[in-house]
């Protein structure tokens, strides 16, 4: 699986295409398409078959043009991704709630939705995020989410890049597990049905005393080796108790 980057492309060309001030042709015909249909189709490619298949050809085979028309537009691949992961974050709601553990905790789950509507997310490593309207909008009532509790510029930092950080982590394994399933066509009770037999045979449950009886318990809980979600909302919670007692500090 391709991993991709965030600001690998012309800052200045990315950024005109973020903010929707790239210059269009002044002369010839009327423009076939625009900027914005360009950057949907190639979020519903990337949604279908994953950023390993994103291509400005796949993109201009979508939109039946030439690769050259979507060149017109969009300068390449590069710059073409970071307005996706804009528009992405466009997508997310921002809180309402009265207290910031509501706050946060909304910031969380729906950092955890956006990844598993749009997988290919997690494929992107954000080292210098394109600094559109939305990308810049979701830093902002990130932080408003935890303005005037008592922590300082840089802990408000800290804490909304844990709690978006943690979100995405827990949504990799998520992903993960989906992936596993559908690309072996076996579920997880399967996998477990023909794990067990081998397991009571050959290991002796005396060597690992703890594991065994931890791992049955949980093995019998989630019916799986993973339960992604559980591990997200416990250790969501567990993140949040500890920023409340940062707080409480002050």
């Amino acid at each position: 699986m391709t991993t991709e980057y965030s600001g690998g492309g012309d800052p200045r060309r990315s950024l005109e295409l973020l903010w929707g001030v790239r210059e269009r042709p002044k002369r010839g015909p009327k423009p076939r398409l625009t900027a914005e249909q360009i950057v949907r189709t190639a979020i519903e490619v990337a949604d279908a078959d994953g950023l390993d298949a994103l291509s400005i050809r796949r993109i201009a085979d979508e939109l039946g043009v030439s690769p050259m028309s979507i060149y017109t537009y969009v300068p390449g691949k590069a710059e073409l991704i970071d307005v996706m992961l804009d528009r992405a974050f466009g997508e997310l709601t921002p809180p309402v709630q009265d207290t910031w553990r509501e706050r946060l905790e909304h910031i969380a789950r729906e950092n955890w939705a956006m990844f598993h509507r749009h997988p290919w997310l997690l494929q992107i490593t954000v080292v210098r995020p394109p600094m559109g309207p939305n990308t810049i909008g979701k830093y902002e009532y990130e932080l408003r989410a935890v303005d005037g509790v008592g922590l300082t510029d840089l802990e408000m930092d800290s804490v909304a890049a844990l709690i978006t950080g943690f979100a995405e982590s827990a949504a990799r394994v998520s992903v993960s597990a989906a992936e596993a399933e559908r690309r072996s066509g076996i579920s997880d009770a399967q996998w477990w049905e023909a794990t067990a037999p081998f397991l009571d045979t050959y290991v002796n449950e005396a060597d690992y005393p703890i594991g065994t009886r931890v791992g049955t318990a949980a093995g019998q809980e989630y019916n799986s080796a993973v339960a992604p979600r559980r591990a997200f909302e416990f250790g969501l919670a567990r993140i949040l108790d500890g920023i409340a007692v940062l707080i409480d500090s002050r």
